[in-house]
């Protein structure tokens, strides 16, 4: 199975939008749709609370018309056309879907952030975790979030193996970003998002990048927009990644990160398993 998971920052944009940048997203959807993945999983869609559009759909079933769609947003008492997944899988595969609630912070359980295929052997499932904010405000409930995710996913894993994807907002160690040494109370490389990140690992789950890959240097997923010198000078975190049940991680061929050239933001990270 290929599997791939994106932050695509806007699936309006990227769909409907006439800018550069949604030409660039375009081309990245693209090279996606041309690895044939199985499932497809996307953060950050961004849509309003009913969902994609008539014309969203229209342009997703003429480009992607193998693919079946399911889809969360955030809705009431959260924040309209914030955050928010969706998932693409190949129609044959045919998986019962869940929307679950954590018990995190309100409004987060709210904001559309997991959605879970549930198959035969396995589940996938994907997240958008919160990001802890500027001045790390939201850090503390952040942490509750953690807290709760990780119970979600061990709850899953007693019952079958997961494949668990998505952006995570957290560099795990110094070596997945590039100037650690500025950014120890940055959202996203805190000590206490850090450490959260490994009790997730010690709940029975494999970094399958780092698992494949080794300490390689210098493999981002994400590169801030706003810098604009971060993607030329690979001046980028590792973020986003592919986690499997520990009895799984051996099955995995491969996690890497996609280009996507000059366009900035998160790449897409594709995993191959064989199961």
């Amino acid at each position: 199975m290929i599997l791939i998971s994106w932050n695509i920052d806007s699936l309006n944009a990227a769909l409907t939008g006439t800018s550069s940048r949604a030409v660039a997203t375009r081309q990245v959807l693209e090279k996606i749709h041309a690895q044939n993945a199985d499932i497809v999983a996307i953060q950050e869609t961004k849509l309003r609370s009913t969902g994609p559009t008539k014309k969203h759909l229209a342009i997703l079933a003429q480009e992607c018309p193998e693919y079946d769609i399911v889809w969360r947003s955030s809705e009431e008492p959260a924040r309209k056309g914030y955050a928010g997944t969706m998932f693409l899988y190949k129609k044959e595969l045919k998986p019962k879907v869940t929307y679950p609630l954590i018990g995190a912070p309100e409004p987060m359980d709210h904001e559309g952030r997991i959605i879970t295929l549930e198959f035969p052997e396995y589940f996938v499932t994907q997240v958008y975790t919160p990001n802890s904010g500027n001045g790390l405000k939201r850090l503390s409930e952040r942490q509750v979030w953690d807290e709760k995710y990780i119970a979600y996913l061990q709850k899953l894993d007693q019952e079958k193996p997961v494949l668990a994807s998505g952006d995570y907002n957290c560099a795990h160690h110094e070596i997945d970003l590039k100037h650690p040494d500025t950014n120890h109370h940055s959202a996203g490389f805190t000590d206490e998002e850090r450490a959260d990140f490994t009790k997730m690992l010690k709940a029975g789950f494999t970094d399958t990048f780092r698992k494949i890959n080794g300490n390689v240097e210098g493999v981002y997923s994400w590169w801030a927009q706003r810098v604009r010198t971060a993607k030329a000078n690979n001046s980028g975190w590792r973020i986003d990644y592919w986690l499997t049940s520990n009895r799984i991680a051996d099955k995995v061929k491969r996690s890497e990160m996609m280009d996507t050239g000059e366009r900035a933001d998160h790449c897409p990270i594709l995993l191959e398993i064989d199961l």
